[in-house]
C-alpha cells in the first residue's frame, strides 16, 4: 500500500456537507462543549489555504528540468519553450552552461501540420544521430505508458511516425537497438520491431491476448515490483529477451462506473489476492528476424515465483536474471545462455523474514575488450543494507560498504575511478547525503555532501563521475537543484531555488517543524515530528491531531520539504504529531524494519499508543481528552487500528482509502510481509482492522474512491457492513471513480481536507485553554 501523491485541479472549498454519509453520530461518551454548526468549519483561513495551495498551487515548488546527460556527462539535455511557447530540445555544456538549441520546435512539426508534437518523452538513439519522441501519451494505472512515437533524423530533419497504420496512442515502450537500425515496442501484448531504413515492421510474438502478456507486465507486477517495460534488446542487436505473463486462472476484479454514462459501465481485470492464483510468468529469447522463442529453464511453479529484473550481461551471450520466491524470502540470481536457455543459479540472497531486490542491474566495467566481472548487489544480510560486489564466475560477495549503518539508495559505480556512490546517513535516520565507497572496500565510506547542508539530498551522478545534477531540502529549506562538481561538491551553477516559498508558508504558520524522539516499551526511540500552532502558549492545553502511516512501504518523519499542508492544519489551533514506528523503512538496520514480519498492524498499534501517551506526559501542553488522528492507504488502515484497538484514546479518526481486511489486498504486497494466509491466518486476522471494529468508541469518518483499483472499495464496503451489523454509529464518503489517490476530478482535494478539518474541528475542538 504505496501512498499515492498527486496534483489535481480543486474548486469548492466550504458548505458542501456529507452529501455520502451513511449514518451521524448519536451521543457518545466523551465529554465535550457542543459543537458549532458545521457551516462554520473550516475556518476561512483554512478554506483559502487550500485554494490557493491546490487550485493556484501557490505554494508547489518549482522543479528541476527533466535533464538526460549527453556525451558522457559533459553535456545534459533539457526540454525548454521556444519563443513560440512549444517545446524544443536544448543541450547545456555541464560546466560552463553554455547554451545550444539541439532540435528547434520547427523540426518537430510534422509535414502538413501546423503544430509540432507534444513531447511527453525522448530518447536518444545509441549513434547520436536520432531521436525518438514520445507523444500523445496515455495513462495505464499510474503512469503515462502508452502512446505514438515518433524518429527525427539530426542528418535529414525527417520525422517519421512509427508503428505503421496502427492505432493511435497503442504503443508501448519503444527503444532503439543497440546499432540504432531499428525500434522494437509493444503494442497489444506483442512485441513488434521495426526497421529505420525501409520502415517495415515485424512481429515477432503473436499470441498476445487479454491473459497472455508479451514485452509488459500484469497488474500487480507493475504495482509491487514496479516493472513495467518488461523487454531487452541483445547488445548486438539481434535477440530480444522478454518476460511472458498468463493471468488465466487469475481472480478478475471489476470496478463500477456509475457516473460518466447514463448506465453503469463496468471494467474488468485480474488482481491476485493473498493465497490466491498468480499470473504464470517466464523469460525468453527471440531472434529479431522472427522464429520461436528460447524460454529460460528456471526450477519450480512459475505461478509461485517471480523475475522481477532481468537484463544480458554485456555482451549478447548470456541473460542475468533475479528470481524471487513467492514468499519473498529468497532472491535467487541466475545466469542463462541465450542460445539455449540453460541455466544456473549464481547467488542466492535469503532472508527469514523477506528480501528486497535490485532494482537495476550495474557491472563493474572491465577493461576494454574485457567482459564484465562483477555486478553491484544489496543485502542485509549482516544486519545492515549494504553494498557488495559478486562474482560472476563464482558468485562469491565481497563487501565494498564497510561501516555500521544503511545503503538509503545506491546511486551508480564509478568503474573508471573505482568508487561506488550512494545515500546514507548512518547517524541520523530523517536525513540523507552522499557517500561513496571504493569498489575494493578498503576504506570506510566517505561522505561528500558538505557538513552545513543539513537535510534531504538526492544525486544524479553523470556518467563519468565527475558531476551531479544535485538536489536539497529540509523542514525549514524549500527544495534547491544545482549542478555539483565531484567529489569537491563545489556547486557549478544553480538550476532552480525555491527561496519566496519560506516567506510564504510563515504566513500560513510560522513554526518550524520539531523532530524528536518518542521512547516506548523496551527502549525504543521513534522519530517523531511536531508542529505547534501559531502564538503557542506552553502553559495551556492544546488539542493533538496525528497523522500515520506506519506500514513498510514508507516512513512520514523526514527532514524534508513538504509540511505545508500540516502547518496549515496545526494553524487552526492544534499540535500535529506524527510517529514512525518499527517496521517503517527508516535506515535503522534489518531488525527495526524487519520485527513486523507476519504481523503487520500489530506492533505498529502497539507503539503507536505508547509513543502517543508518552508524548502527552513529556509535554503537560497536550489535552489528551481533544485527540484526533487521520491517515491514508496504510495510513488509514492504522487509523482504523488504533481507533479499534485502542478505545477511547481518540476523540476521532479519519480513515482515508484503508485496507480493513489483509485477505483482499494484492498477493505480492500482503505475502511480503504476511506470508500466505493459509501458514498464517492468525496474523492475517490479527493484523486486520476489521477483527476489532467491535471497539469503536469515538467519531469515525472513512473515505474511499469507487474507483480505487489498488485498494478496493470492497473491503471498505465489508467494514461498513461490520459496523452496521455492531451497530456502531460512523460516517462514510464515496469519492466516485476516484482511484486510490482520492484526488482525481475538480474540487476533490480541496473537498477531501476541508472535509477532514471540518470533522475534526467539529469532534475535537481546536485551540488552546
Amino acid at each position: 500500500m504505496k501512498q499515492s501523491h498527486t496534483h489535481p485541479l480543486s474548486a469548492i472549498l466550504r458548505t458542501t456537507a456529507f452529501a455520502c454519509a451513511l449514518l451521524f453520530h448519536p451521543l457518545h461518551l466523551h465529554a465535550q462543549t457542543a459543537p458549532p454548526t458545521a457551516s462554520q468549519y473550516p475556518s476561512t483561513h483554512f478554506a483559502d489555504f487550500l485554494k490557493s495551495n491546490f487550485t493556484q498551487r501557490e505554494f508547489e515548488a518549482k522543479p528541476a528540468p527533466a535533464t538526460r546527460w549527453l556525451d558522457n556527462g559533459s553535456r545534459y539535455t533539457v526540454l525548454e519553450p521556444s519563443a513560440s511557447g512549444a517545446s524544443e530540445l536544448v543541450a547545456y555544456e555541464t560546466n560552463t552552461g553554455k547554451r545550444a538549441v539541439l532540435v528547434s520546435a520547427k523540426q518537430l512539426t510534422p509535414s502538413g501540420s501546423s503544430k509540432p508534437l507534444a513531447i511527453d518523452d525522448y530518447f536518444w538513439s545509441p549513434d547520436g544521430k536520432s531521436l525518438l519522441i514520445f507523444t500523445n501519451a496515455q495513462k495505464v494505472w499510474r503512469l503515462r505508458t502508452k502512446g505514438d512515437y515518433w524518429t527525427l533524423s539530426l542528418a535529414s530533419g525527417k520525422l517519421t511516425k512509427l508503428g505503421g497504420d496502427g492505432p493511435a496512442a497503442t504503443m508501448m515502450f519503444a527503444k532503439f537497438s543497440p546499432d540504432s537500425n531499428a525500434i522494437a515496442y509493444v503494442r497489444n501484448n506483442n512485441i513488434y520491431v521495426q526497421d529505420l531504413a525501409s520502415q517495415s515492421i515485424r512481429q515477432l510474438t503473436t499470441d498476445g491476448s487479454a491473459d497472455i502478456i508479451n514485452g509488459t507486465t500484469d497488474w500487480v507486477t507493475e504495482e509491487e515490483l514496479s516493472l513495467r517495460n518488461a523487454f531487452r534488446w541483445s547488445p548486438d542487436s539481434t535477440h530480444i529477451a522478454y518476460w511472458q505473463f498468463d493471468q488465466s486462472g487469475v481472480g478478475e476484479f471489476s470496478l463500477i462506473n456509475d457516473t460518466n454514462e447514463q448506465y453503469p459501465v463496468v471494467f474488468r481485470y485480474k488482481y491476485p489476492q493473498p493465497g490466491g492464483i498468480n499470473a504464470s510468468v517466464r523469460a525468453g529469447i527471440l531472434s529479431t528476424q522472427g522464429g520461436s522463442t528460447t524460454w529460460i529453464k528456471l526450477p519450480g511453479d512459475p505461478r509461485n515465483n517471480y523475475i522481477p529484473r532481468l537484463d544480458w550481461v554485456g555482451d549478447s551471450n548470456q541473460i542475468v536474471l533475479q528470481y524471487l520466491n513467492r514468499l519473498q524470502n529468497t532472491n535467487q540470481v541466475y545466469l542463462a545462455d541465450a542460445a539455449t536457455g540453460q541455466s544456473r543459479m549464481l547467488f542466492e540472497d535469503k532472508d527469514r523474514a523477506w528480501v528486497d531486490i535490485m532494482d537495476k542491474f550495474e557491472w563493474v566495467s572491465g577493461k576494454s575488450g574485457q567482459p564484465r566481472q562483477e555486478m553491484l548487489w544489496i543485502s542485509e544480510r549482516d544486519g545492515w543494507r549494504h553494498a557488495y560486489l559478486a562474482s560472476r564466475e563464482t558468485g562469491q560477495l565481497h563487501l565494498i560498504t564497510n561501516f555500521p549503518g544503511d545503503i538509503i539508495t545506491p546511486l551508480t559505480i564509478d568503474s573508471a575511478n573505482g568508487f561506488f556512490y550512494f545515500l546514507a546517513s548512518p547517524t541520523d535516520s530523517i536525513r540523507a547525503y552522499l557517500y561513496r565507497s571504493p569498489l575494493d572496500g578498503s576504506k570506510a565510506p566517505e561522505r561528500l555532501t558538505p557538513a552545513d547542508e543539513t537535510g534531504r539530498h538526492t544525486y544524479d551522478v553523470s556518467p563519468n563521475g565527475a558531476f551531479a545534477i544535485h538536489s536539497f531540502s529540509s523542514a525549514a529549506h524549500p527544495p534547491t537543484y544545482d549542478i555539483v562538481q565531484l567529489p569537491s561538491h563545489k556547486v557549478a551553477r544553480t538550476l532552480v531555488n525555491n527561496d519566496t516559498l519560506v516567506a510564504k508558508e510563515k504566513t500560513i504558520n510560522p513554526q518550524p517543524v520539531e523532530f524528536l524522539q518518542t521512547t516506548v516499551s523496551g527502549g525504543v526511540k521513534l522519530n517523531t515530528f511536531m508542529i505547534k500552532p501559531p502564538n503557542f502558549d506552553p502553559a495551556k492545553k492544546y488539542p493533538v491531531l496525528v497523522y500515520i502511516y506506519s506500514e513498510p512501504a514508507s516512513t512520514t518523519v523526514q527532514d524534508r520539504w513538504g509540511y505545508t499542508i500540516y502547518k496549515a492544519m496545526a494553524s487552526e489551533g492544534y499540535i500535529v504529531v506524527s510517529f514512525d514506528n518499527q517496521g517503517t523503512p527508516a535506515p535503522l538496520g534489518r531488525e527495526w524494519r524487519k520485527v513486523v514480519y507476519g504481523a503487520v498492524g500489530v506492533l505498529s498499534a502497539k507503539q503507536q499508543d505508547e509513543a502517543i501517551r508518552e508524548f502527552a506526559r513529556q509535554h503537560p501542553f497536550v489535552d489528551t481528552t481533544r485527540m484526533g488522528i487521520f491517515g491514508h492507504s496504510g495510513g488509514g488502515s492504522a487509523t482504523l487500528n488504533m481507533m479499534f484497538r485502542h478505545p477511547g484514546l481518540y476523540q476521532a479518526g479519519v480513515s482515508m482509502a484503508p485496507v480493513p481486511d489483509q485477505r483482499l489486498y494484492d498477493s505480492i504486497y500482503q505475502e511480503k510481509y504476511m506470508g500466505l494466509p493459509a501458514d498464517n491466518p492468525q496474523g492475517y486476522r490479527d493484523g486486520s482492522p476489521v477483527s476489532f471494529a467491535e471497539g469503536l468508541q469515538g467519531h469515525l469518518l472513512v473515505m474511499h474512491g469507487s474507483g480505487d483499483d489498488n485498494v478496493h472499495f470492497q473491503g471498505t464496503e465489508r467494514l461498513v457492513n461490520r459496523l452496521i451489523a455492531l451497530g456502531k454509529p460512523f460516517d462514510f464518503m464515496d469519492y466516485p471513480n476516484r482511484t486510490h489517490a482520492l484526488s482525481e476530478g475538480e474540487g476533490t482535494l480541496v473537498h477531501r481536507y476541508a472535509l477532514l478539518m471540518r470533522y475534526f474541528e467539529q469532534y475535537v475542538p481546536a485551540g488552546p485553554r
